[in-house]
């Protein structure tokens, strides 16, 4: 039985199902409609994969409210997964294929899984854990597999500065309008329906993902000089927007995509290093960090927003001390907050460090596997400059880079901004080992 027979069986199943359930034979008039979308998701899997993640890391949903009743993550993460499947075991399209990074990442996500069932608050760890980790892992793997070729890496690029173009837009037209700002100066998204990019902090995470690849595409000679364009007017937005979020580990992660990327194309590093410097002190005045509430210059001495992060990161650590093994379990750190904090101000605070969540939340190993991972995703993405230094093919010379940098910001950023379990690190792996994979198999051919 071939694949297209299978799928017009599975269709007529589910209209006729569809058709007894709603007890209304006016929805076979709309269910065709099911057959081409189900055609275009097939057509074009890549597509589907993008989708999921740019709705799910993006939040373009909650940003844009109109679009929360459509349930698009959840309808994208079913297409994605369906498709997967369909090519990988139907039409055999896609080739499944082993890589020591996925070693690495399963080794750690086993171990957090394990933690998840030893974790104090067992619910709180189970249900970030089934509701969104799961997915991040497994999207690892589907896009590893789906992003193949030149064309892929491209629509990548485009996918992520879309959404990045998006979230800028919106975030700096809240400021100008004052909307859903905190502490009377700092942008948030959507803050009032409760989004994850309702938090400035959160905010600047988001916006400093695309800015890697903007940058990288904008100073791409190779590239098309109207895409060129393009993303440097994205990567001026995304700048503008993250200023505009006050957030410091933001202000870094600026720093760190531009420092990587000049470093990787001005032979004087002294230069670059100067630069850096300039730049940050730049940003910082631009930014207008010393009007926050918290954290401003206000506050004589090591001010509340640090003191804050020391004391978390004291709670950070006796609760490894105290679980070396597991940790406290994912999404555990606040709950545990209490007992383990040397200074308690009457409520429990996050941890704003990636690396302090992963020792508390995964122990002393699962802070070696994950350190482990960044670092040989490191390696792997300064070995694919080096295959493509080459490279006339303006997708492959415009996206190694990128990845790069982006691993240095997340490096960077991540000192003050929560992401160890959230999409950058694992996008930017999945990425990495597609983008070795095709040069793996290019290299074998020739």
């Amino acid at each position: 039985m071939t694949p297209k027979v299978i799928l017009l069986i599975v269709g007529a199943a589910l209209m006729l199902a569809a058709t007894h359930l709603l007890k209304q034979p006016l929805v076979l008039l709309v269910l065709p409609l099911m057959v081409p979308a189900a055609w275009a998701v097939l057509r074009f899997p890549v597509w589907v994969c993008l989708g999921f993640i740019v709705f799910s890391f993006f939040r373009i949903h909650e940003a844009i409210p109109a679009l929360l009743p459509l349930k698009i993550p959840q309808l994208l993460a079913l297409a994605a997964f369906g498709v997967l499947g369909w090519h990988l075991f139907l039409t055999e399209k896609i080739k499944a294929y082993w890589h020591p990074l996925m070693g690495l990442l399963l080794m750690f996500f086993i171990l957090i899984v394990f933690g998840a069932f030893m974790a104090t608050d067992r619910g709180s760890a189970m249900a970030i854990l089934q509701g969104s980790y799961v997915k991040v892992i497994a999207m690892v793997f589907a896009i590893a597999w789906l992003v193949r070729t030149p064309k892929d890496f491209h629509l990548t690029t485009v996918f992520i500065l879309v959404a990045g173009a998006i979230i800028s837009c919106i975030a700096i037209f809240n400021k100008m309008n004052g909307i859903g700002l905190v502490e009377g100066t700092r942008v948030t998204i959507s803050r009032d329906i409760g989004s994850m990019i309702g938090d400035p902090n959160d905010l600047a995470l988001v916006l400093t993902f695309p800015l890697s690849f903007a940058v990288s595409a904008s100073l791409n000679s190779k590239a098309n000089p109207f895409f060129r364009i393009l993303a440097l007017l994205v990567s001026i937005l995304v700048v503008w927007a993250i200023i505009c979020t006050q957030s410091r580990g933001g202000l870094l992660g600026i720093c760190a995509v531009f420092g990587t990327l000049a470093w990787l194309k001005v032979k004087n590093k002294l230069l670059v290093m100067g630069a850096g410097g300039f730049l940050m002190v730049m940003l910082v005045a631009a930014a207008g960090i010393s009007d926050r509430s918290s954290g401003g210059s206000a506050e004589a001495g090591i001010d509340a927003s640090a003191m804050g992060r020391i004391h978390a990161w004291q709670a950070a650590m006796s609760m490894a001390v105290h679980n070396p093994i597991t940790g406290v379990g994912i999404n555990n750190f606040y709950a545990n907050y209490y007992f383990h904090t040397p200074h308690w101000d009457g409520k429990n605070h996050a941890v704003h460090s990636t690396w302090f969540q992963i020792l508390a939340e995964a122990g002393f190993i699962g802070l070696a596997l994950f350190l482990s991972l960044v670092l040989a995703c490191y390696k792997l993405a300064i070995g694919n400059i080096r295959d493509t230094l080459n490279s006339d093919n303006p997708a492959l010379t415009q996206i190694s880079p990128a990845l790069l940098a982006g691993i240095v910001s997340f490096c960077t950023s991540g000192t003050f901004l929560t992401q160890g379990f959230i999409w950058p690190l694992y996008i930017l792996i999945a990425l990495t080992i597609a983008l070795n994979q095709y040069l793996s198999t290019q290299r074998s051919t020739l």
